[in-house]
């Protein structure tokens, strides 16, 4: 007697999209689009990091991507392109990105729930990588 199952694939289930590493507000996506327009060069999007600095110990940066690193963590959202650094994924992951317009001023700021304390310029930051599905 043979076992005819083995011959029949098992389903599948649909792959579960992974969240972003970052969001974007309406307000973000509009002005990257007007900057990446206005920008001088061909860029495949914008390149988001964290480096060491400020009073605080981090900073968050923010310049044109002219290609798409290997390990790079690619995030597409309402029709903007974001290369997230691979160093910074553990402290951007859940962060959604605004922009934001005052009296005298107009500034990205980035809503982190991995931040745990900012300067008083608030150019500065103290972030911890997020925590582990397992954590």
């Amino acid at each position: 007697m043979t076992d005819l199952s083995s011959d029949i694939p098992a389903p599948r289930r649909p792959r579960r999209e992974r969240p972003k590493v970052v969001r974007l507000t309406e307000a973000a996506a509009a002005r990257i689009k007007a900057i990446m327009d206005a920008a001088p060069g061909r860029y495949v999007g914008v390149r988001v990091g964290v480096k060491n600095g400020g009073c605080a110990g981090m900073e968050y940066t923010m310049e044109y991507a002219e290609s798409r690193g290997p390990i790079d963590e690619v995030v597409e959202d309402q029709g903007v392109t974001l290369l997230v650094e691979p160093k910074a994924v553990l402290f951007l992951l859940g962060t959604e990105m605004d922009y934001v317009t005052e009296k005298l001023s107009a500034r990205f700021v980035f809503n982190n729930p991995n931040q745990t304390d900012a300067c008083g310029c608030g150019d500065s930051v103290t972030i911890v990588p997020a925590a582990g599905a397992d954590a």
